[in-house]
């Protein structure tokens, strides 16, 4: 899959559940940049892509359809950027500390942080990307030396979120919904929302408190599934960090809008009830909704 392939706006064939190659990767990318995210950019037509073709149709005033033809390639093409760029990978990027996370929470509450376990992580996670991708689109690279050239999406360059006015959770959908001051949608991103033993608290609150970068207090009391004879612990900060880069702590005890350290996983997996997404789309949130916003949480 080249570069150029990628960047053609004239070649824009119809993408739909069965679409695959070129044409997806550009429109995931393009759906980024317009705040209406796909989770993990991969390559690959999944139901969170439906869920942002549709979000991203709605606002167009187009016909919500989920899949793209030409008036919403023409609406997505309205951003000339590339969507894919070349990028010469930092020092910062290949810097650490690295180091594996394990699965268990009494081991993670003996790291001194949660970091990324390898630079590639923290590639996908800067360009919203699959690690599986980066390495599609970059064979032979390596991803640990600094100067070394990489094909990435091109998602870093798009205008900030407006100030936030009211967030929308559908439960149905696997969606969080922002819309401004005025009303006017703004953004969607995939979201998971809960499950059988923790349920979405379906109602309307607010953003309580809002946290970067949080410390995670673990308590098993609090999880049907932990681990017999664990006990209350302090999870460090860091991207792999239980409730990722940031917590949006709600009205509603105990309950948030938070990131992740498994971006793979939104809108496909069950929560513990809170509202998670991936780590760039709350890092997106925090920066435009303020404490004291609406949140309102539904079927």
């Amino acid at each position: 899959m080249s570069i150029d392939t990628v960047n053609a706006s004239d070649k824009t064939p119809a993408v739909s559940a069965k679409s695959r190659g070129p044409a997806v990767l550009r429109a995931q990318i393009l759906l980024d940049r317009a705040h209406y995210g796909v989770g993990e950019i991969d390559g690959g037509f999944g139901s969170n892509m439906r869920a942002a073709i549709t979000g991203f149709q709605r606002k167009r005033g187009l016909e919500q359809t989920g899949a793209i033809g030409k008036q919403t390639w023409a609406a997505l093409n309205e951003d000339q950027a590339p969507a894919l760029i070349n990028y010469t990978i930092q020092d910062a990027d290949v810097a650490g500390p690295f180091e594996p996370i394990p699965t268990d929470m009494m081991e993670k509450a003996n790291l001194q942080a949660l970091s990324f376990a390898t630079p590639l992580e923290g590639l996908a996670e800067k360009f919203h990307a699959s690690p599986a991708l980066l390495k599609r689109l970059n064979p032979g690279k390596d991803f640990t030396r600094a100067g070394e050239q990489i094909v990435v999406p091109n998602v870093l360059d798009t205008e900030p979120l407006p100030k936030a006015g009211r967030v929308v959770v559908s439960k149905a959908q696997h969606t969080l919904t922002l819309f401004d001051t005025t009303g006017q949608e703004i953004a969607q991103f995939p979201a998971s929302t809960g499950s059988e033993h923790d349920p979405l608290p379906i109602g309307t609150w607010a953003i309580k408190l809002i946290s970067e970068r949080p410390v995670f207090f673990y308590n098993p009391q609090l999880f049907w599934d932990a681990t017999p004879g664990h006990q209350k612990a302090r999870i460090a900060a860091g991207p792999n960090n239980p409730v990722g880069l940031a917590w949006l702590e709600l009205t509603k005890p105990h309950y948030g809008i938070h990131g992740t350290p498994e971006p793979s996983g939104i809108g496909k997996t069950q929560s513990h009830g809170c509202i998670r997404v991936t780590n760039w789309d709350v890092t997106a949130l925090l920066k435009s909704v303020p404490t004291g916003t609406e949140v309102v949480l539904e079927e």
